[in-house]
């Protein structure tokens, strides 16, 4: 009988994490996720690295064969078409019931991961981070990209109805029975629009916790401001009209599911509407209201 800490929990996670030429950040990222007692197994997917990625990866996917209390590490190849390729490839390579994605430059805190996995096992569907909430921050965004992320994210909650603070930040967890649903296809950054839009369309149940984001820590982003900022906006148009994910057979333009919001600025929920208004709290803990004192000294809103 294994009676380990990862033995005793009923539910599984995976670490997605999308690289090309990161080893000096993974030097730093891998080992504490290596070390991370909430995780099972750690995806790495590789745009054919030519800096040693690849090989350090290697190397804690073979220790990590040796049993103990750490989790599996597989690395996966592909040509580098893009960040939104490589997350599509570790989401459908993932076999743990819950995931998280996070970037290779170690800018996204592991030691948040249990805030997301909090709201997961509470039962939203779908988390993702903010920089805005409450006890979140960035030390990397530049005044360019903040006002642009914000303009970005006023349109996404006019078109699509919602509160979201963050729409351009790719710390997100989910079920991996949610991934079919999101039907993604996008291969740039604008993926995690992509995800944040198709979940308001699938109707999932979504909630927006606080994530404070670092510097880079080593070498330069991949991002482009202008090209990917484009890229996110004519995603967030085009799907807009592309009608809701939860039905096959509806037609385009027909009404997003309706959403409600749970405190913005610390944590924000949404669901599919159709809910019923009898359910209590343990059924639907996507109606839990918190108060305004409650919500600002709760790391992930569920206390």
């Amino acid at each position: 009988m294994n009676l380990t800490d990862h033995g005793r929990r009923w539910r599984t996670v995976t670490a997605v994490v999308p690289t090309l030429n990161e080893r000096e950040n993974l030097e730093w990222l891998l080992p504490r996720l290596y070390a991370n007692e909430e995780l099972d197994e750690i995806v790495i997917v590789d745009g054919e690295s030519t800096d040693g990625t690849r090989e350090l990866a290697a190397a804690y996917a073979q220790d990590s064969l040796v049993p103990g209390p750490h989790p599996v590490v597989r690395v996966i190849s592909q040509p580098p078409r893009g960040k939104g390729a490589a997350m599509r490839e570790g989401l459908a390579a993932a076999t743990c019931d819950m995931i998280i994605m996070l970037d290779a430059d170690g800018s996204m805190d592991p030691e948040e991961f249990s805030a997301f996995l909090a709201l997961l096992r509470r039962g939203y569907q779908f988390v993702k981070g903010t920089r805005y909430g409450c006890g979140g921050g960035s030390d990397d965004l530049t005044g360019l990209r903040r006002h642009g992320n914000r303009a970005l994210t006023w349109l996404a909650n006019r078109l699509y109805r919602q509160n979201w603070t963050d729409l351009c930040y790719g710390y997100v967890a989910l079920h991996r029975d949610a991934v079919e649903p999101l039907r993604l296809r996008s291969t740039g950054f604008e993926i995690e629009t992509e995800m944040c839009v198709n979940a308001v369309r699938a109707g999932l149940r979504i909630a927006e916790i606080a994530s404070h984001e670092t510097e880079r820590r080593f070498g330069v982003s991949n991002l482009n401001t202008w090209r990917d900022g484009w890229r996110v906006l004519r995603t967030m148009v085009r799907l807009r009209f592309a009608g809701p994910l939860a039905s096959e057979d509806a037609g385009a333009g027909a009404p997003l599911p309706a959403a409600e919001h749970l405190c913005p600025g610390a944590l924000t929920a949404s669901v599919p509407a159709g809910a019923s208004s009898s359910a209590s709290v343990e059924d639907a803990p996507d109606r839990l209201r918190l108060s305004w004192r409650a919500a600002a000294l709760s790391r992930t809103g569920t206390e």
